[in-house]
């Protein structure tokens, strides 16, 4: 009689340790897939470093031609020191900006879209366009920083509008 409900709690502890180990497995992939992205970014943040100490124009403009502003090309496809792509750089600077294109596809919408849809709906519209989901927050943030674009909160999700340009905005 005591070894049944003995053997019913041992299959219990098994399913709970079986449970918390796949839930441990999903969390070391998810944390994996996060420090990737990080290590993407890292890469991309020491280039535009690299190249804003290098470059000294007559004033205060963004980064040279050669240096999209966008989106990180995958790693190996990136040469360090000239942070031209192998694609080549004439070819990267004819595209509209990420910022641009995804103020445009803010402008078709009059409710607040998160940045995981403007994503899915950029590379819809762009398919040469891949940047991360990382990449694609951080150039919503830089336009809410710019004040062209509104980030609306609402519980733990991060929304944004598009800012309408008062009347001497040029866009």
């Amino acid at each position: 009689m005591t070894r049944h409900p003995a053997s019913t709690l041992r299959s219990r502890y098994v399913e709970q340790a079986a449970s918390d180990l796949e839930k441990n497995h999903q969390r070391q992939r998810e944390l994996a897939e996060e420090l990737r992205v990080l290590k993407q970014e890292e890469a991309l943040l020491a280039d535009i470093l690299s190249l804003a100490e290098r470059y000294e124009g007559p004033t205060d403009q963004a980064l040279p031609p050669e240096q999209p502003r966008d989106e990180s090309p995958a790693p190996a496809a990136r040469t360090t020191r000239t942070g031209t792509t192998k694609t080549g750089a004439k070819a990267a600077s004819h595209r509209p900006l990420l910022g641009d294109l995804l103020v445009e596809l803010l402008g078709r919408h009059d409710e607040p879209r998160p940045a995981k849809d403007l994503r899915v709906e950029l590379m819809a519209n762009y398919p040469k366009r891949n940047p991360t989901p990382q990449v694609v927050r951080n150039t919503l943030e830089s336009l809410v920083a710019k004040g062209r674009v509104r980030r609306h909160k609402q519980q733990r999700s991060v929304m944004y509008t598009l800012l309408q340009p008062g009347p001497g905005d040029a866009g």
